[in-house]
């Protein structure tokens, strides 16, 4: 208390000093709010933010649970995620506990970790900031990696828009309030004493369910263009209890997404990760299209909100939604996979179509997606070679005998190309059999796989002798005849036969196999023996790529 009374008589003199009695008051009035006041059930706060915030306050600091949690708390809700506030130094922080790490650059801020593993915590700890000027900051031509070099050292810098790419200056409590964004991000939790600090008015706004830019908004959005995605991310997250967003705050969006451009790339994937994957996928597609951004913030952002009526990609976004809402976790690689496997799909027929091979053909598809609608963000990373692994497992899928389905279900991505598989089931684009039966075969043991697979081939063989035979007609006569091999599903070369007159691909490798076999009776082998000529070891899994070659067809009814 007595710290806080000389901080706010230095306040004073340095106001009458400099005559900036005005530009102090823009920083809003502290308002304490009690326990009675806020209503904060304390049992939501996680024992891991309380750690750290005794800890700076027992090394004689001052510290405090803030932003998205705060507005949580207020709301009786528990925090997925906690972060600090502190006057502490970045290195005063990092030397308060074992493990610390300070990270970034733009904003430096320490990152205390605790457990390990997938059961790991972080807890960000940011320390206050000074609220100041784009003129009293230094600037440079260009953005945060073209401008890297005359970065080096700043503590603070703005480009020739007046966009902040160095905010490291540090400052009193009061200042670092005006430079959040909105009034609900801007409360501050001591969890000790029990007490809010507001002072732009965020318990007010939160009880309104209103979503306010602290400051004048056009100006907020040219300091920091991605604050426009976290109106829509904030938007699309809190209307399901009602808030809405101020319309000073949503009018200059749509003319400020210009400055968007120029955010590096990097960043603004990140950003289109955080709106598709905090639990509120379909929310923010539709508040995007309600706010005017459905198109030019991103441009794979773009093809997701253009398809998200499709029910293939409705699917995938709800189940994004409700895994997150269960607390499981989930990748960015699968969602991504979905939205544009439409262009790997369509690209994959075309080159069918054009008689090539299915592996090599699919493996060009997924290429040409990439360098089209991907790019080198993060395509090229564990990102890509994920979205990669999905697609290339849709075709093994169909291979279910021998040793190829206890291949599949060991690979490391094996339960996210099932899921993959089971979202096309579940809007027709393969049968739902054979998505059930791989299902029951994931969560069989070892036995009752082997039980599966000769189950299936049992039936098969059953299914092929109660085919009636057709009899072929001698070759001359044949010309109009179809073949026994028609009954099975298109192979790459029956999708580009050259006509009734030419004998098809089927018979050529029906005449080469009755050579050296003396007469057996291999009517009904010829089509796993398909793959295995000639390039069939891209496959898919030694002897698989006869049966890859029938999941194009498949693929291609919708």
């Amino acid at each position: 208390m007595i710290k806080r009374q000389i901080d706010k008589f230095i306040d004073k003199l340095i106001d009458k000093t400099t005559g900036r009695s005005g530009a102090r008051k823009r920083f809003g009035k502290r308002v304490e709010v009690g326990p009675d006041g806020h209503g904060i059930n304390p049992a939501l706060v996680d024992e891991r933010a309380l750690n750290v915030v005794r800890t700076l306050q027992e090394a004689g600091f001052e510290a405090y649970i803030v932003g998205g949690a705060v507005r949580d708390l207020l709301l009786g809700l528990k925090p997925k995620d906690f972060d600090v506030a502190t006057n502490a130094t970045p290195e005063q922080v990092k030397g308060l506990f074992r493990r610390a790490f300070i990270i970034g650059r733009r904003f430096r801020i320490v990152h205390v970790v605790f457990g390990r593993g997938r059961e790991h915590e972080v807890i960000e700890v940011s320390t206050f900031r000074a609220y100041l000027d784009s003129a009293a900051a230094t600037q440079v031509r260009g953005n945060e990696r073209t401008a890297k070099h005359q970065l080096a050292g700043q503590q603070h810098a703005v480009d020739a828009s007046g966009r902040v790419l160095r905010d490291n200056v540090w400052g009193p409590q009061d200042e670092d309030a005006a430079r959040r964004d909105f009034t609900v991000n801007a409360m501050y939790y001591d969890p000790e004493t029990r007490i809010v600090v507001d002072y732009h008015g965020g318990i007010a706004d939160a009880q309104k369910k209103l979503l306010r830019m602290i400051g004048d908004a056009p100006t907020r959005y040219r300091e920091d263009p991605v604050r426009i995605i976290r109106a829509v991310r904030f938007g699309a997250k809190l209307s399901a209890l009602g808030f809405k967003l101020e319309p000073k705050t949503a009018k200059p969006l749509v003319e400020a997404k210009a400055l968007l451009a120029e955010v590096p790339q990097s960043r603004l994937f990140d950003e289109m990760l955080k709106l598709l994957q905090t639990g509120h996928a379909l929310a923010s597609v539709a508040q995007l299209r309600k706010l005017g951004l459905a198109q030019g913030i991103y441009p794979l952002l773009d093809v997701v909100v253009e398809r998200a009526d499709h029910p293939f990609i409705q699917s995938a976004l709800q189940d994004t939604d409700r895994r997150v809402g269960e607390g499981k976790p989930v990748a960015p690689s699968f969602l991504l996979a979905c939205v544009l496997w439409q262009d790997v799909l369509a690209g994959w027929q075309q080159r069918l179509a054009r008689k090539a091979h299915p592996f090599p053909a699919l493996q060009d598809a997924v290429d040409e997606v990439f360098d089209a609608r991907v790019g080198d963000v993060s395509g090229r990373g564990k990102l890509g070679a994920d979205m990669r692994e999905i697609w290339m497992m849709q075709p093994r899928f169909e291979k279910r005998s021998g040793n190829a389905p206890f291949s599949l279900a060991g690979q490391t991505r094996f339960r996210a190309g099932f899921d993959f598989l089971r979202l096309r089931a579940d809007v027709g684009e393969v049968s739902e059999e054979l998505a059930d039966w791989w299902q029951e075969f994931s969560l069989a043991d070892d036995g009752a796989r082997e039980s599966m697979v000769d189950e299936l081939r049992a039936e098969q063989q059953r299914s092929k002798k109660q085919t009636p035979r057709v009899h072929r007609a001698p070759r001359a006569a044949a010309t109009d005849a179809t073949p026994a091999d028609a009954a099975w599903p298109a192979t790459p070369e029956a999708l580009t036969s050259e006509g009734a007159d030419s004998p098809s691909p089927a018979k050529k490798r029906r005449r080469r196999r009755r050579k050296p076999s003396s007469g057996g009776s291999d009517d009904d082998s010829g089509g796993n023996s398909n793959g295995a000529s000639g390039g069939a070891s891209d496959g898919v899994d030694g002897s698989s790529g006869g049966d890859a070659s029938t999941a194009p067809p498949a693929g291609g009814g919708e």
